[in-house]
């Protein structure tokens, strides 16, 4: 039987052929002319929307009208190509004009920063190399770089040769893992189980966190099978929890029969950014022989800087810390990590081995990130942060972390100066305030949290500024998370002003 010889590929049924077939070195000035326009139009939008105001005023239904068209239902997928330039015009007039503005100066929403331009830059790279960090054949230097920048999260949090990282989508992800292995770990060693614990084996276990603590530790507990009641929340003292009342709740749960086997600290909450008491619950949790997991996802980057580091302190006697670089250490999403203080724990709990994933050269036992994650495929999302660590280095990342807080100090005491606003703490732990517009006039509780939510709708239809909300105590309160190292003073004077105006 005569091999019948392969066909060339023909790539004429497209309006730029050599965007699809861009082996041939002939594609390269059209590859770089799309590198041109596309960074052309992010560099527009920065300037002429980003920049402007933080946030589109549409509402929802009018939002998807004007996105998706009278029907305001997704259209359905497109038969025929189109040429890049009309993608990107696509794009401009349909997309960004309606864009979250990160960058804006005064936009205090979330958790979300401007990143970095050498970290974008890094990502668009990353994205063009094509690395699978799960095995290290589908990415050898991107399984080099994930360790490096891990090993750098590792020195940060404070761990020694010992400890061990791993980069993941983000704080709830990391999470999960640590949830994890907190079961496989603890809740096995304190049950003297030979196997990791499952289904009965997770009846009467207790985790304790705060009122504050992020939904994403019950939401793990959901998912790993763990009953209902497994989560004991205990009541936060000033939006901090403290480990008296803890101690409190471990004796009467270990009273009643049940199992207490974690405690889920929080070092930076996301309604206030408050830092529970960590060395005192390490302490706790050390005499009870408990894992103790600190969800330092967004205020383990206080750690880059040496005049704040001591606002999170004990994260080295934490079992394990997640750290999300694409909140303050100003990432483009997504980036998070979880770190742990003994790498087995985290390789037991992960550890897997499918049959395609044979190494070739067995004898040198390459690393393989698959063996510590609950991920498979995932992107090389270490080379932004690496990318941008050396350019800025741990000092500098510090200084833009110091400038944050220093902002939400100086809002915090403007709002304490004001007669017609109050603050809901004297001093903020990190960068987020949280704060209330008083109309002037007697008004009832709930008047009062209705006035914060007209307001910050107000505010945001205005796009002079964006302040979220969040509710304490029961009550609503205006959020401002400032996250943005390049706003300035005037831009909180500003802030305040906007409010007042729309208030008015």
């Amino acid at each position: 039987m005569c091999a019948m010889a392969a066909a060339d590929p023909d790539f004429d049924w497209h309006p730029e052929p050599s965007l699809v077939d861009f082996h041939d070195p002939s594609s390269r000035e059209s590859l770089q002319l799309l590198g041109e326009s596309t960074w052309r139009v992010a560099v527009d939008h920065l300037y002429g929307e980003a920049f402007v105001r933080p946030v589109g005023p549409s509402s929802y239904p009018e939002l998807r009208e004007r996105v998706f068209g009278p029907s305001r239902r997704p259209a359905p997928a497109p038969t025929e190509p189109s040429t890049s330039d009309e993608v990107l015009q696509d794009i401009t007039q349909r997309l960004l004009p309606y864009t979250y503005n990160a960058h804006h100066l005064r936009s205090f929403s979330y958790f979300t920063a401007p990143p970095l331009p050498v970290a974008v830059a890094g990502d668009v790279l990353a994205s063009w190399l094509q690395q699978s960090v799960d095995v290290f054949h589908a990415s050898p230097v991107g399984t080099l770089i994930d360790e490096e920048v891990t090993g750098w999260l590792r020195d940060l949090v404070g761990y020694d040769e010992a400890g061990w990282g791993v980069l993941t989508s983000g704080g709830v992800m990391a999470n999960l893992m640590a949830m994890t292995v907190a079961r496989d770990t603890a809740l096995r060693r304190i049950r003297g189980l030979d196997r990791p614990p499952r289904g009965a084996d997770l009846e009467g276990a207790r985790v304790y966190v705060s009122d504050q603590a992020h939904f994403s530790i019950g939401r793990a507990l959901d998912v790993l099978g763990f009953p209902s009641g497994t989560l004991h929340v205990v009541p936060s003292d000033d939006f901090r929890l403290q480990a008296e009342p803890v101690a409190d709740a471990i004796a009467a749960d270990q009273a009643a029969g049940l199992v207490p086997f974690c405690i889920a600290a929080v070092a930076g909450s996301t309604n206030t950014g408050s830092i529970d008491a960590l060395t005192d619950l390490a302490d706790l949790a050390e005499r009870e022989q408990l894992w103790l997991h600190v969800d330092a996802a967004y205020g383990g980057a206080a750690r880059l800087s040496r005049r704040d580091a001591a606002r999170v302190p004990g994260l080295e006697r934490a079992d394990s810390v997640t750290v999300d670089p694409h909140k303050w250490f100003f990432q483009p999403i997504d980036i998070g990590a979880l770190l742990v203080r003994r790498r087995e724990d985290l390789r037991r709990s992960f550890l897997q081995t499918p049959e395609y994933y044979r190494s070739s050269t067995p004898e040198d036992e390459p690393l393989g990130w698959l063996e510590y994650s609950i991920e498979g495929t995932r992107r090389l999302r270490s080379l932004k942060l690496w990318a941008s660590w050396r350019h800025l280095g741990t000092a500098g990342l510090g200084r833009l972390v110091e400038t944050t807080n220093d902002l939400a100090a100086e809002l915090n005491a403007l709002i304490a100066a004001s007669p017609d606003f109050e603050t809901v703490v004297p001093e903020p732990d990190l960068s987020v305030v949280c704060f209330r517009h008083l109309p002037g006039v007697a008004v009832s509780d709930d008047e009062l949290d209705r006035h914060q939510d007209r307001l910050q709708r107000a505010l945001e239809i205005s796009g002079a500024a964006w302040v979220s909300t969040t509710r304490l105590h029961g009550r609503t309160w205006l959020r401002a998370g400032v996250m943005n190292y390049m706003s300035t003073g005037d831009d909180l004077v500003a802030l305040l002003d906007a409010l007042r105006s729309v208030a008015s």
